[in-house]
């Protein structure tokens, strides 16, 4: 890690491009995406629109990686901060 105290998007981008995923459409207008990280941890992503008839799979796919990526902030955050207090 390049600052120790420190999340980059880069980090975010390399645990997503390098997770394996999954998707489902729901209701013909909601893709859901799991990805599967190196670790084994799981993280969803959702993307979807009001109207069945605006449905694009490629912005779904891009909010449904946006969503992910918001949560992994969050959850290597908090992996972060156990480890800059010793816990890890």
């Amino acid at each position: 890690m390049p600052n120790e105290n420190k999340i980059t998007q880069e980090q975010i981008d390399t645990l997503l491009d390098n997770a394996q995923s999954q998707e489902a459409i729901f209701w013909d207008k909601e893709l859901v995406v799991s990805y599967k990280l190196e670790s084994g941890f799981t993280v969803t992503g959702h993307g979807a629109c009001v109207d069945p008839a605006n449905f694009d799979i490629e912005i779904g796919r891009k909010y449904a990686r946006e969503d992910a990526a918001n949560q992994l902030w969050k959850l290597e955050g908090y992996r972060l901060q156990l480890s800059l207090v010793g816990v890890l």
